[in-house]
């Protein structure tokens, strides 16, 4: 089974030598988005509830490049600066999360690149 890597200009581009995401099979691999806005490279950083949308757009980016969506989405890993953050990210998170919702981690981290507030990948199938 072959990877192929996916990339969109809709999300941003990795800071590092890693993919925006990977699709082996049926299931697409998201790196951690950080909060970073694609056009511009700014990092939303001292509110928690737009810097969560701003990594899930990123995710929901793509995942639309890959071919599936949210709901395909069967398990996330959230990574928090501060748990202190939790109800106000859980409440963005639910948003995208209404149905299905995946198998989900939430750690505490001591320090995120770019010193973020928060990152999330997912793990996706893609049923073409």
């Amino acid at each position: 089974m072959e990877k192929e890597i996916i990339s969109t200009i809709n999300a941003p581009a990795a800071i590092g030598p890693y993919s925006q995401a990977i699709r082996v099979g049926n299931l697409v691999f998201t790196s951690g988005q950080l909060p970073l806005i694609p056009s511009t490279g700014e990092l939303v950083k001292y509110d928690i509830k737009k810097a969560t949308v701003q990594c899930l757009e990123n995710i929901k980016a793509i995942l639309d490049e890959a071919g599936t969506s949210f709901d395909k989405v069967v398990k996330t890993m959230v990574f928090l600066r501060d748990m202190e953050d939790f109800e106000d990210m859980n409440e963005i998170y639910s948003k995208y999360f209404a149905v299905k919702q995946p198998a989900r981690s939430c750690v505490q981290v001591a320090k995120l690149p770019k010193n973020a507030p928060i990152e999330i990948e997912v793990i996706a199938l893609v049923t073409e």
